[in-house]
């Protein structure tokens, strides 16, 4: 059960590295990192500028991290849930006032029906009973396509603070968490491990 429990938690770590940071070239705005390679910068304020921007309108925190390629995700995926919800509070709004005619004594509502000569019929296409089962089916539906709405909004503003964050990671040596996988010859086993790399 122990090696089940560290196996899982040896594979969930596997794909995590960790990185420092040197705090001595600071300016007043970034923190400019030098890499034998290459030569970044980091705005400690460009994760949250992006998430108040896509707060402000869906989208801009994609454009402000030059992910141009999420912008008509995000819109489609906003206009779809606003579109069943309107969609759902018409089809609402159609069987509450059917609904309140038939309670208020009128026969003429478009669920009644017509014969083939176009006179009403005597009794409605859907029952009275019908039209209270459509309108909780109809505001369910609606409450659950705002739910998704504003889910999408907020997942529009998580992703522009997250992507701004994944933008400045930079992958450094220094500090890092690798698996190791040893082989005993002592007595023919394996052995599973993390191994912390810690260098100044």
């Amino acid at each position: 059960m122990k090696n089940k429990a560290f196996l899982i938690v040896v594979t969930l770590l596997l794909p995590f590295t960790l990185l420092s940071q040197n705090d001595e070239d600071v300016v007043v705005e970034s923190i400019v990192i030098q890499d034998s390679i290459t030569k970044t910068s980091f705005d400690p304020l460009r994760p949250a500028k992006a998430a108040f921007y896509s707060a402000i309108l869906p989208g801009l925190g994609q454009a402000y991290n030059k992910k141009y390629w999420k912008i008509p995700i995000v819109y489609a995926a906003l206009g779809t849930g606003i579109y069943f919800y309107a969609d759902n509070n018409k089809d609402y709004k159609r069987y509450r006032n059917a609904f309140k005619r038939r309670n208020a004594g009128f026969k003429d509502d478009e669920f009644w029906g017509e014969d083939v000569d176009g006179n009403p019929l005597t009794s409605p296409n859907i029952s009275n009973d019908g039209l209270i089962r459509a309108q909780r089916t109809l505001r369910r539906n609606k409450e659950i396509s705002l739910l998704v709405t504003i889910g999408i909004y907020a997942l529009n503003i998580i992703d522009a603070n997250v992507d701004a964050h994944l933008l400045q990671y930079n992958v450094d040596d220094n500090l890092a968490i690798k698996p190791h996988f040893n082989f005993n010859e002592m007595d023919a086993t394996t052995n599973l491990g993390l191994t912390l790399d810690f260098k100044f």
